[in-house]
């Protein structure tokens, strides 16, 4: 039977492996991630264990990672402090970070769209800017972020079949045949892999940290772009696209991206969570009535 990733795990793995943190407290951070579970250790630390196998490898990444890009963003970023072994009946490596404070998404008083999209925007452009030339590339570790969205290809197919009557299917399919008629021709960038309203911080409604760079690889910049359609409405939209700076095909590959989770999101929910239902049909919509560019 798996063992439950509460706090008192977390207080067993520190007395155990890092006994100089063993008497802080420990406070689960809600709402919880997907990939990780969250805690705050003391004032100044926070643990991260991952919740399935999966996610694992992705603890390690970050730590070898993670220093390269500091420094170099313009907004806070993890600090990994130490990688913690399996133990206590947890199956798999742990981690330590410096703690961020922050508002997280969605009870963020978010404020001005546009300011906030030109600040997602610039933390792309840097992101974009590291050297990328040591960086990982994409593979099934990080589901492929960065590469290229063929490898989807026949689950979306089967999505858009199987949720036909609900999205406008063959509007669905011509989103994605553009999306797949392009390729990125430059040099690999960094890319972060899950650039998700649930993995940026905020203070006072302006980004303040991103997290959870579990994903991060070098490759196609598309798979981050998504984020136009899940965080910002229409004019923000085309605040953030205008500053981004990427080209047409890209902005096309991003539709494609975008397409094929909130497809994932909709065939999940559909039957018993309504209101989830609900927001991945309207971001499917917005994703076939929208063309942005660099322009």
């Amino acid at each position: 039977m798996p063992v439950p990733i509460d706090a008192e795990l977390v207080r067993r793995l520190l007395r155990a492996q890092f006994p100089e943190h063993g008497h802080l407290p420990v406070a689960q951070v809600r709402p919880g991630g997907h990939d990780n579970r969250t805690f705050r250790v003391g004032e100044q630390l926070a643990a991260r264990l991952p919740s399935a196998a999966p996610y694992a490898p992705h603890l390690a990444l970050e730590r070898e990672c993670l220093p390269r890009l500091a420094g170099r963003l313009p907004v806070r970023i993890p600090e990994p402090v130490a990688l913690g072994a399996p133990g206590c009946g947890y199956p798999w490596c742990w981690a330590l970070n410096r703690w961020i404070p922050g508002d997280s998404f969605p009870a963020a008083d978010l404020g001005d769209l546009d300011a906030l999209a030109r600040d997602l925007a610039g933390f792309l452009r840097a992101l974009h800017a590291a050297d990328a030339a040591s960086a990982p590339r994409p593979d099934a570790d990080n589901f492929h972020r960065g590469g290229d969205l063929a490898v989807y290809e026949r689950e979306t197919m089967t999505l858009i079949d199987r949720l036909g009557p609900l999205i406008d299917a063959p509007r669905a399919r011509r989103v994605w045949q553009s999306a797949r008629a392009t390729r990125w021709r430059a040099a690999p960038v960094w890319v972060h892999g899950d650039l998700a309203p649930d993995n940026l911080l905020f203070d006072r409604g302006r980004l303040h940290a991103v997290i959870d760079f579990g994903q991060l690889a070098a490759g196609d910049p598309a798979c981050d772009l998504t984020i136009a359609w899940t965080l910002f409405d229409a004019r923000s939209r085309a605040t953030f696209a205008s500053c981004v700076g990427l080209d047409d095909g890209t902005w096309a590959r991003a539709r494609g991206w975008a397409l094929w989770k909130q497809l994932l999101i909709l065939d999940r929910a559909r039957g018993h969570a309504p209101d989830e239902a609900r927001r991945a049909r309207r971001v499917i919509g917005e994703i076939r009535g929208s063309g942005y560019s660099s322009g």
